[in-house]
């Protein structure tokens, strides 16, 4: 399930709960085009709190765009990631030194303001 969240408009700030499908990829796929059309650069926010897992329709969409939009990573400077799972700031600390432009980093549940606030310091650029 998805549900759009509230937050400044260049950032794309996402609730991904229970199980992501291709429905919900396109409603994110659209956002986040929408806001591209208005904004050079946007900052992230994905809380997967409550994701459990994706459908592979979900799955095949979601490597798709993310594909599509690999010569444009340097528009997507922030991706804050909220989790309360321990594999999965793991794994973004991990990842982020891996992706060229931009800048991934984890937060808890509850610094969710501060993880929002991060996102949206595109000018900051990808390191600060």
């Amino acid at each position: 399930m998805l549900t759009i969240l509230p937050a400044p408009d260049h950032v794309a700030a996402y609730r991904l709960s229970q199980t992501l499908t291709a429905e919900d990829l396109d409603a994110v796929m659209a956002d986040i085009e929408a806001r591209l059309s208005r904004h050079e650069k946007l900052g992230i926010l994905a809380d997967l709190t409550d994701f459990t897992d994706m459908t592979l329709a979900a799955a095949w969409k979601d490597a798709r765009y993310g594909i599509s939009k690999l010569w444009e990573l340097n528009r997507f400077p922030r991706e804050a990631v909220i989790t309360d799972k321990g594999w999965l700031t793991s794994f973004v600390e991990l990842l982020s030194p891996a992706i060229p432009f931009v800048t991934v980093r984890a937060f808890k549940p509850e610094d969710y303001g501060k993880a929002l606030a991060w996102a949206g310091d595109i000018e900051g650029g990808p390191n600060a």
